[in-house]
């Protein structure tokens, strides 16, 4: 049974879609390297024929997109060589990123189908879409400060285009979203309900595709909306434009110090702020500062050194930081009592924290040097 299947669809005036299903339920499809390593070269081969109309990108069974990366493997690679720059580390987050970058600059129409739990890996996979589908049931997060690692797969990019103070709250924090957070967080762009998948499928056949691409995104933008207008009453309440102004407020501080005391110390009976505090509390402090200087130093940077940052900053997790400790914690032993390396973000040094932001590459020999070019 192959983990990613994939078919191709006839459309009604001769052009054929591309569809691509990751297929691990047990795991939530998790994204692993044999995924990732399937889907490049099916999706390399997409974009160049001309008779792939558009490309669909879904997950099998009810509950999930994709519930994040295939972390397990990296662990038992990581303890094998501790402090080392691993190389399956390094390969898989460096064709991860590959692949996230390869879908945002598809250059023909690409839907990604979120549906159920979308995290980590997954929104790095949805994230370069440039058809984004939520439902009832989809579930975001960047979950990472609670594994050691941060906010990547493109999120240096995509946190900082969110409403004022949403990015470093939510990388901060990995509070969950919901569909109409994720619309408001500009993480979506349509919602259709569940049921309705295969109607969206219909629509997308029955479309005169031409050769002109923006038309083309139009032309599926017009079926979304036009399947999605029955749906809105579907739509869940809002957790995050409610709060967005108290989380302006939390997150304003002049340093990651002065902005993790106020989530953590918030006195209020929301459940979903004080789960989100919660989690800040009990995470990884170290992550907590790369989130709070990748926010910073990421805002002017091109997608594909955002890419090339965030290689840097996962080969560092896994050789200096906690990133094997809160696998450990969370997913091996599961005793959800990880021993960071420091008690606190007031513990962690300036010094410590700018070696997560020096490359072990050379320019001309980082993994992702020839990206956008």
């Amino acid at each position: 049974m192959s983990v990613v299947q994939f078919e191709e669809r006839a459309t009604d005036c001769g052009k054929r879609i591309g569809i691509a299903r990751l297929n691990s339920e047990k795991s939530l499809n998790a994204l692993s390297l044999d995924m990732i390593q399937l889907l490049q070269p099916q999706l390399d081969a997409w974009a160049g024929d001309d008779d792939i109309a558009c490309v669909w990108l879904e997950g099998a069974g009810e509950k999930a997109f994709c519930a994040g990366g295939d972390i397990v493997a990296m662990y038992k690679a990581m303890k094998e060589q501790p402090g080392e720059l691993v190389d399956e580390v390094a390969d898989f987050f460096g064709q991860e990123y590959r692949l996230d970058y390869t879908i945002h600059s598809f250059p023909k129409p690409f839907i990604v189908w979120a549906d159920g739990i979308v995290m980590g890996g997954g929104m790095g996979l949805m994230n370069g879409a440039s058809h984004r589908v939520v439902t009832e049931t989809s579930l975001l997060a960047m979950p990472e400060i609670t594994i050691g690692l941060y906010p990547d797969v493109g999120a240096t990019h995509f946190l900082n285009t969110m409403p004022e103070g949403c990015g470093l709250f939510l990388g901060l924090t990995g509070a969950h979203m919901n569909a109409s957070d994720a619309l408001f967080l500009k993480l979506a762009d349509h919602f259709v309900g569940r049921e309705h998948k295969d109607q969206v499928l219909d629509a997308l056949a029955a479309i005169q595709w031409g050769e002109t691409q923006s038309l083309n995104q139009q032309k599926v933008t017009d079926v979304l909306s036009q399947v999605g207008e029955q749906d809105s009453k579907l739509r869940p309440a809002a957790q995050v434009e409610p709060h967005h102004d108290l989380i302006k407020k939390l997150t304003s501080g002049a340093d990651i110090e002065a902005v993790v005391d106020a989530i953590t110390t918030i006195e209020n009976d929301d459940k979903w702020l004080s789960r989100a505090a919660k989690t800040l509390a009990h995470g990884c402090p170290m992550t907590a500062h790369i989130v709070w200087n990748q926010l910073h130093f990421g805002k002017d940077l091109q997608l594909a050194d955002c890419f090339r940052l965030e290689l840097t900053l996962s080969v560092k997790c896994a050789t200096r930081g906690d990133f094997a400790e809160g696998i450990r914690a969370l997913l091996i032993d599961k005793d959800k009592q990880p021993q960071w390396q420091h008690a606190n973000v007031g513990e962690v040094g300036a010094e410590e924290v700018d070696a997560f932001f020096t490359s072990p590459w050379e320019q001309q020999e980082h993994p992702l040097a020839d990206l956008g070019s």
